[in-house]
């Protein structure tokens, strides 16, 4: 087909086995392809498809806006606002969209791998029926399982999703970061670190585990290289002893001893550690000098999470007291570092909690998944406090749904 050339999609096989040969074919390609070929071979099989002007969308650090993957035979154009755009649409409610045009359809898909949301795929077909919405919807699952298995030795998906220079300390947290999103059928969480760009102290991580799913959030002392080394070091430990399969108390002590061992008498990393089991709903927590989280239910704070507290790791507190509640399905639990409500102006006050409060409670209202919610209530925080950010602010959403895990895991 010459360049620029018109697919005829009278012409194209659309079978349920024209489907699965192509998605094999794709993927036995894609096993041992360099990563900088990745984007022609994903244009040369959505053409076969009738696909043109294909782009492939990466959402930046900042969570702000839709960058395109450069590439031979992708269109770039400019970033893509997330709050204001067909992709982002897409990207935020992780369904398709349909866009009907003179030319034909433009079709925006989201790229999820398992429940992680990589970016949107958009694409333009003369039409669309059922045949091609099932086929696009698997081949954008396994552009999105490429994307991911080819990030882990390159730079190139990096570098396009970062719109503004990063400091090192940043760069140490985000290689330290799980997906900021995950569902599956009982639980959904969602996260997101402030400023993006310069974070240095501030760190979250979990994993579930048959049907405990395992949480915890991170505050380390200081700015810049100091926290981010300090902060590796605890969620290094943090994943060392949770994978021992040890209690919440056991771990607080590991940790503990980690960073007093690693950093001395004078460093701390204050933490919250969470153990949530979905299938019931029961919830456990440590708070090691951390804000008490917050209990949302009905789309509203109901209650902060206070009990009892120990200190800070690093600091040699005694065993801690485990709090614990029984979740009722839908609850969400909000926990955030103390930069969301410690950040004040010049000579104004402090942001505080009564303040976070309220500006969850107007967030909640629009009803909206875990990740849209936590994306909305950050940049909403920060907007309030001035547009910038200078100390770390983190934020993790974590909602618990119940019910059965007997169907497939889907994204939020």
């Amino acid at each position: 087909m010459a360049d620029g050339e018109r697919p005829d999609n009278s012409a194209v096989d659309r079978s349920e086995g024209f489907g699965e040969r192509l998605l094999g074919v794709l993927l036995d390609r894609a096993h041992e392809m360099p990563p900088q070929l990745i984007a022609p071979l994903i244009a040369e099989e959505m053409s076969r498809v009738g696909g043109r002007d294909v782009s492939i969308l990466l959402q930046d650090y900042g969570q702000q806006q839709l960058v395109p993957l450069p590439g031979t035979r992708l269109v770039v154009g400019e970033p893509e606002p997330i709050d204001d755009s067909h992709a982002g649409t897409a990207f935020l409610r992780a369904t398709p969209v349909e866009v009907p045009q003179a030319e034909g359809v433009r079709m925006y898909l989201p790229l999820l791998d398992g429940s992680d949301q990589v970016g949107v795929m958009a694409l333009t077909l003369d039409a669309v029926d059922d045949n091609d919405r099932r086929l696009l919807r698997r081949l954008a699952g396994l552009v999105a399982d490429m994307l991911v298995t080819k990030h882990s030795y390159t730079d190139q998906f990096f570098l396009a999703r970062r719109l503004e220079p990063m400091s090192v300390a940043a760069e140490i947290q985000w290689s330290l970061m799980p997906p900021l999103a995950m569902a599956v059928p009982q639980v959904a969480v969602a996260g997101i670190l402030e400023p993006a760009y310069n974070v240095a102290g501030d760190s979250f991580d979990y994993a579930l585990n048959g049907d405990i799913l395992h949480l915890a959030m991170i505050d380390a002392m200081g700015h810049g290289l100091d926290a981010a080394t300090m902060a590796t070091v605890a969620i290094g430990a943090y994943r060392h002893a949770r994978r021992a399969s040890i209690g919440l108390a056991e771990i607080y002590a590991f940790m503990d001893r980690a960073i007093a061992e690693q950093f001395g008498p004078d460093h701390f990393v204050t933490a919250q550690m969470m153990h949530l089991n979905i299938t019931t709903g029961h919830l456990q927590w440590v708070n090691a000098g951390h804000p008490a989280p917050l209990l949302i239910r009905n789309r509203e704070v109901i209650r902060q999470l206070h009990g009892p507290t120990t200190l800070p790791v690093g600091f040699g507190g005694e065993q801690p007291q485990i709090s614990e509640l029984t979740l009722q399905r839908g609850d969400r639990v909000l926990c955030f570092t103390d930069g969301v409500i410690e950040e004040h102006e010049a000579g104004g006050e402090q942001f505080g909690e009564e303040q976070l409060i309220d500006c969850v409670n107007r967030t909640e209202q629009a009803g909206e998944g875990v990740r849209a919610t936590v994306r909305s209530l950050s940049h909403s925080l920060k907007q309030q406090r001035g547009g910038s950010t200078s100390d770390d602010a983190t934020l993790f959403l974590t909602e618990w749904r119940g019910g059965a895990a007997d169907h497939l895991a889907t994204m939020d």
